[in-house]
């Protein structure tokens, strides 16, 4: 089998990738948004916050929780959900070093 385009790219990039498809929806910066404020663990809260179907707020969430930026846990008959700090925190990092690096090229470039 032959390579993939992913595989052209390092683990790093290909792992940037996904988060930056994390960000890459307006209601996923929303539900990130909410989870930040509250600070708490939610479930239903979003569909009327949001005002989206719950079966789009799933599927968001479902991409969210795959990045590995939220964790869910079953409470009932119902998930809840909430930031995983510690990869939150490591996407941060991730971001910040690539943003940096604009800074070690300065106002001399182009």
């Amino acid at each position: 089998m032959g390579l993939t385009k992913t595989d052209l790219f390092t683990s790093e990039q290909n792992d940037m990738a996904l988060l930056a498809k994390a960000f890459a929806h307006p209601a996923r910066i929303a539900i990130l948004q909410y989870l930040l404020k509250a600070d708490a663990c939610i479930n239903s809260d979003l569909v009327q916050e949001l005002g989206l179907a719950q079966a789009t707020i799933s599927q968001h969430l479902k991409e969210l929780k795959s990045a590995g930026l939220i964790q869910g846990t079953i409470e009932g008959v119902s998930m809840s959900y909430c930031i995983d700090g510690e990869k939150w925190s490591q996407a941060k990092e991730t971001f910040n070093e690539l943003f940096d690096q604009h800074l070690a090229c300065g106002d001399d470039c182009c």
